[in-house]
């Protein structure tokens, strides 16, 4: 079309992140061949005739063309001629031209192989941009037109983030030029010069707001005359830094810093407690694409960028961001069992794919996760950032629906369950998160391990989140104090409560469990793959103090909760009850086995009648169904203790199963001669055979190998649609493999060839999805050596 124009932006705003400069905008005007020629003027060609190289013709008769595509200048006053006056020569107007300070280009010395990235501990970040922590200097390098003078030449930079960015919220920092920076603000001093460039060193606060950052320069002379501002092309990310004893999330061990916050893969723990089941997960914090989306995870939460200075606040946010139960934030959770429409929770071994999708996706929610799937991607999205963090499990972990600090259990007038009253539950096993922090906000002493949730289970201030919760307050029953300690505090210490349903329809308490929550909280060992239990820093350790420690602060806290006058006067107890699982417990496709043990501890015979019922459950403690009742009479000699065998055929449960493979037996009972009350609930699982990678070849930056993944079905029929997802950080990117229908107790083997980018220890994790089977995993430890 003629007169068309077109936009050009700038180089500038290609890249990881877009450049805070305005575009520069080059006007195009194309003609048309056939067009009609502008007749010209007298006047026109009298300036033509004067001012030649002001007034070329736009089309010259000379050139023949179809299209001709001309750059035209912004419209100027027409150059009339002008009396003459003095004026400079032409060697001193340039000489004043040189003498005025400008800058010419800026270097951020953001290699990954420089010294900054080396000395913030981002040199694992993938790409090339200036990642820096707070509260440490960086160097950049500034050219200039002509040598800078200290005497007669000033400059400043002044770095801003967020979308309004002003000083009195931090989000905007003046960086003057100093001689000795002060550690607790922003300043910049001159380390190097040479020629026309200058190396500056900048120093920012401890407590600077984190982020993306955009930089401009501005230079000029000390007289006061015009300035000139030079806005850098690329940005800067600056993050928390656990290596600044200034900064809230400071961590003073070398090594647990390179395990909560270095290390990119871990293992989190899942099952029962007697049956506890490792997975390893890659964290992949330093993945290719995943700090841009966390960043973007940041600005998706409307958090004000004046906010992300306190890692407090920040980690509350993550952790509502991470579920997407009422913010659209980057996991749906699905408990269902049915995720035809998405990935199933158990086929996921790593974050990296999940936050790659939503950010790419323009924060489109991924589909599904499960509590496991939420902390993995809690704990990569806070190391990235650098909050030191780890994934924590919790077995037999109280879900308290009512604020009671109490896990209630309602039987009916025959010792059975009633399914719709038991809003409380237990889950088999609960992944959350811990992370590293100062707690200013709260008494002294608070500080250290947060609990931090991001599996949506209730609400707190009105949204989907939960904690941090400081794990001392948890541990000394301070549940008064921010944020959600009572929550965590009855995950791992609330106390069972059997509820009986009289004739005329109201409840009596019947029996109390003390014991019967928060075992094995477990974490990966630093520095290997063993698992570490951390189960005495949530609770007091269980024994002969039990009783004085809940007089000073266990039972005390139920008085905060809403049934203050739950607990009755103790009961005589001189029979128990026990299941024990041998071994590792029943494998999936065979009978499951347990053993029943009744003590007698009393001088005189008891007779009982316990009332067993099996149910498939949920590991979140919801019961799908029960699928075998039986009536047990027992009768015990003085001192005599009995072992009852209890049998599940697996016809029994074959069709019944769902997600993790987790069943529930509950026992209940009377002793005739005293009216003791026995109950007991034990979960168990049936076990998943494990994926077997055998690395092929030498592991070499660069070289092609190949890893053989083995798998055999345990089950006495076919199982249908099994898909393999394999990915290994510095070996291969995540993907599916599709293997199709695999019969009774069939073997498949598979064969993965690539070549590994990274050197040092590499793990390559590989996961089996079906309907019929779950959590079947496995991984392979490889060391990669150099090229």
């Amino acid at each position: 079309m003629p007169g068309e124009r077109l936009a050009v932006r700038d180089a500038s705003e290609v890249g990881r992140f877009p450049g805070v400069a305005p575009p520069t905008r080059v006007e195009l005007t194309i003609h048309k061949e056939g067009e009609k020629k502008e007749e010209e003027g007298g006047c026109r060609r009298w300036l033509r005739k004067a001012f030649p190289c002001c007034c070329q013709r736009q089309n010259s008769a000379s050139l023949d063309v179809t299209d001709r595509v001309e750059l035209v200048a912004p419209p100027t006053p027409p150059l009339l001629p002008e009396p003459p006056k003095s004026t400079p020569e032409n060697g001193e107007l340039k000489e004043m031209e040189e003498m005025k300070l400008s800058v010419c280009s800026v270097d951020l010395l953001s290699s990954k192989t420089g010294q900054n990235r080396a000395e913030h501990h981002t040199d694992m970040y993938h790409g090339d941009e200036l990642i820096v922590r707070r509260g440490q200097s960086f160097q950049i390098e500034v050219e200039f037109n002509r040598p800078f003078d200290t005497d007669t030449d000033k400059l400043h930079l002044d770095m801003r983030t967020g979308p309004l960015p002003t000083v009195s919220k931090g989000t905007h920092a003046t960086v003057l030029l100093v001689d000795s920076p002060e550690d607790k603000r922003w300043a910049a001093k001159i380390v190097e010069q040479s020629g026309n460039k200058v190396k500056l060193s900048v120093n920012s606060p401890a407590s600077a707001v984190c982020g993306l950052y955009g930089l401009t320069v501005t230079c000029g002379a000390t007289t006061g005359e015009a300035t000139t501002t030079h806005s850098c092309s690329r940005n800067i990310v600056v993050l928390f830094n656990p290596w600044c004893e200034e900064d809230t999330v400071f961590l003073d061990d070398e090594e647990e810093r390179k395990e909560y916050v270095l290390n990119d893969t871990g293992r989190i723990y899942y099952g029962t407690e007697k049956q506890i089941g490792a997975r390893t997960w890659n964290f992949g914090q330093f993945h290719e694409g995943v700090l841009e989306a966390c960043l973007f995870i940041l600005e998706k939460s409307n958090i004000p960028p004046s906010g992300r200075g306190d890692p407090v606040n920040v980690v509350r946010v993550i952790s509502a961001m991470i579920n997407a139960q009422d913010d659209l934030g980057v996991l749906v959770g699905n408990w269902s069992g049915d995720y035809s429409d998405g990935v199933s929770p158990t086929a996921w071994s790593s974050s990296v794919e999940i936050l790659r999708k939503y950010h790419s996706s323009d924060g489109f929610p991924v589909s599904y996760g499960q509590c496991w799937v939420f902390s993995g991607v809690t704990t990569t999205v806070l190391r990235c950032l650098g909050i030191p963090a780890r994934s924590v499990t919790n077995f037999q972990s109280a879900h308290d629906t009512d604020v009671s600090l109490t896990t209630d259990i309602y039987l009916d007038e025959n010792m059975d369950p009633i399914d719709y009253l038991n809003s409380d539950s237990v889950w088999n096993f609960h992944v959350w998160n811990d992370c590293w922090m100062a707690r200013p906000d709260l008494p002294p002493g608070h500080g250290g391990w947060q609990a931090v949730d991001s599996t949506p289970q209730e609400t707190s201030q009105g949204t989907f989140r939960c904690g941090p919760a400081s794990i001392s307050a948890i541990r000394s029953g301070q549940v008064f104090l921010k944020y959600d300690t009572p929550f965590v505090f009855a995950e791992v210490n609330s106390d069972k409560i059997y509820w009986q349903r009289n004739l005329d329809g109201t409840f009596s308490q019947i029996y109390s469990e003390k014991k019967a929550v928060g075992h094995y909280i477990s974490t990966k060992a630093m520095g290997s793959d063993e698992r570490a239990d951390i189960t005495h820093l949530y609770k007091h350790q269980e024994g002969k103090q039990t009783a004085q420690i809940r007089e000073d602060s266990g039972d005390e806290d139920v008085r905060y909760g809403s049934k203050p006058n739950t607990y009755s006067s103790p009961v005589a107890e001189d029979v128990s009850v026990e299941v024990k699982i041998d071994d590792e417990g029943a494998r999936m496709g065979a009978d499951a086995q347990l053993s029943i043990l009744v003590k007698n501890l009393s001088s005189h015979p008891r007779r009982t009648t316990l009332h067993s019922q099996v149910a498939v459950m949920y590991y979140t403690g919801v019961v799908k169904g029960t699928i075998k009742k039986e009536q047990i009479s027992v009768e015990l000699q003085p001192n005599e203790e009995k072992t009852i065998e209890w049998v599940l055929p697996y016809q029994q449960y074959q069709n019944q199963l769902v997600d993790q493979a987790a069943l529930m037996l509950t026992l209940s009972g009377r002793v005739n001669e005293t009216q003791q009350v026995l109950a007991n609930q034990t979960t168990f699982r049936l076990r998943t055979p494990d994926l077997t990678i055998k690395p092929l070849g030498e592991a070499v930056v660069g070289k092609e190998m190949a890893a053989k993944i083995t798998f055999t079905n345990p089950l006495p029929r076919m199982l249908v649609g099994v898909v393999f997802r394999v990915e290994g950080l510095g070996l291969q990117k995540g993907h599916e493999v599709v293997v199709g229908d695999v019969g009774a107790h069939s073997t498949v083997t598979l064969t993965e060839h690539f070549i590994p980018t990274q050197p040092g220890p590499r793990k390559l994790v590989a996961s089996l999805d079906c309907k019929q089977l779950t959590q079947v995993h496995g991984v392979a430890d490889i060391v990669v050596l150099e090229k």
